[in-house]
C-alpha cells in the first residue's frame, strides 16, 4: 500500500506539472506566431478572458479549449502538453516567404530558430514592424539583415549581435541584394534570455 500511494502522488504531481506548464506554453505558441490573445479569440471562439487566465495559470484548461487551441495553432495536443512521445525531424516552415527552422522543441521558456529570408533583386520598403511581449536576441550569421527598431534602422552583417525588448515595434527584411541572410533568434516570451556563466578575465591570455 504505501508504494502504490507513493505512485500515485508521483502520478499527481507529474499531471499537476503538465497543467501547470500548458499556459507558458500557449502563450510562447502564440507570440511566436505573431497573434494577440483577440486574433486566437477570434479564430477558436474561446473567450478573451478565458484565454488570458489560462495562459496565466489562473485556469486549468479542459479538454475542448485544448482542441480548439490545437486546431487554431495547427499543432498536436502533444506538443501543447508537453507530452510528445520522442522528437520528431525539425523540418523548416515558411511564414511570409521566411524559411524557419525550430532548432528547440519545447516552446515554453526560452526557444531558437534559424531564420532565412530569401535574396531580393531591389531595396525593399521598411519592415512592417510587431511588437508583443517578450526579449529577442538574434545573430547574423550571413548576408545583410535591416532591422527596423522603433524609430531606428540598423543593418547587421555576419558576427553582429541585437538585442531588445520585444514590446518595442521590430521587423526585418533583407538588406542585401542577390544573396539570401541567415539568423540565429533566440526568444523569451516571457522576458527569458540567455546568461553569461564565465566572465573574461582581464589578465586572461597573460598567464606564463
Amino acid at each position: 500500500m504505501p508504494d502504490e500511494l507513493t505512485d500515485e502522488m508521483a502520478e499527481d504531481d507529474e499531471i499537476a506539472g503538465v497543467l501547470a506548464a500548458i499556459g507558458p506554453r500557449l502563450r510562447a505558441v502564440r507570440e511566436r506566431r505573431g497573434e494577440t490573445l483577440t486574433d486566437v479569440s477570434r479564430a477558436s471562439g474561446i473567450a478573451l478572458s478565458t484565454l488570458s487566465r489560462v495562459e496565466h495559470g489562473r485556469r486549468k484548461p479542459h479538454l475542448e479549449l485544448l482542441l480548439r487551441l490545437s486546431k487554431a495553432y495547427g499543432v498536436s495536443l502533444d506538443e501543447l502538453a508537453g507530452t510528445a512521445p520522442g522528437p520528431a525531424p525539425v523540418t523548416a516552415r515558411s511564414v511570409d516567404d521566411k524559411a524557419v527552422l525550430p532548432l528547440t522543441r519545447y516552446v515554453g521558456g526560452l526557444h531558437a530558430h534559424k531564420h532565412v529570408l530569401p535574396a531580393v533583386d531591389e531595396r525593399p520598403s521598411r519592415p512592417r514592424q510587431k511588437s508583443h511581449e517578450g526579449h529577442e536576441w538574434l545573430c547574423v550569421l550571413s548576408g545583410r539583415l535591416w532591422l527596423a527598431l522603433g524609430e531606428h534602422d540598423l543593418v547587421l552583417t555576419a558576427g553582429e549581435v541585437a538585442e531588445f525588448d520585444t514590446r518595442t515595434p521590430h521587423g526585418v527584411a533583407n538588406a542585401g541584394l542577390g544573396a539570401p541572410v541567415e539568423y540565429l533568434v533566440m526568444f523569451g516570451p516571457q522576458g527569458e534570455r540567455p546568461r553569461a556563466r564565465v566572465k573574461p578575465s582581464a589578465d586572461r591570455g597573460h598567464a606564463s
